[in-house]
């Protein structure tokens, strides 16, 4: 897909199609992360720090689930 750099006030900015944005389940307003990469730079619709954080919660949630049980009914 080949995208176009055009002005938005004094910035410069993509205009992403409504086929693209459907594809990455974004709208209007929604945030768009940017990762460099040593090849070029990769967008996605979700942060990839965040979801690191929530793959090591996740894990330690499944180790500890019966602790957690416990806690929560206190």
């Amino acid at each position: 897909m080949k995208l176009k750099i055009t002005t938005v006030g004094n910035s410069a900015g993509v205009v992403l199609p409504k086929e693209l944005l459907a594809r990455l389940r974004l709208d209007k307003g929604d945030t768009l992360y940017v990762t460099e990469l040593p090849d070029g730079i990769k967008l996605m619709p979700y942060d990839p720090t965040f979801e690191q954080q929530m793959d090591v919660a996740e894990s330690v949630m499944r180790r500890r689930r019966t602790l957690l049980r416990k806690l929560s009914e206190n």
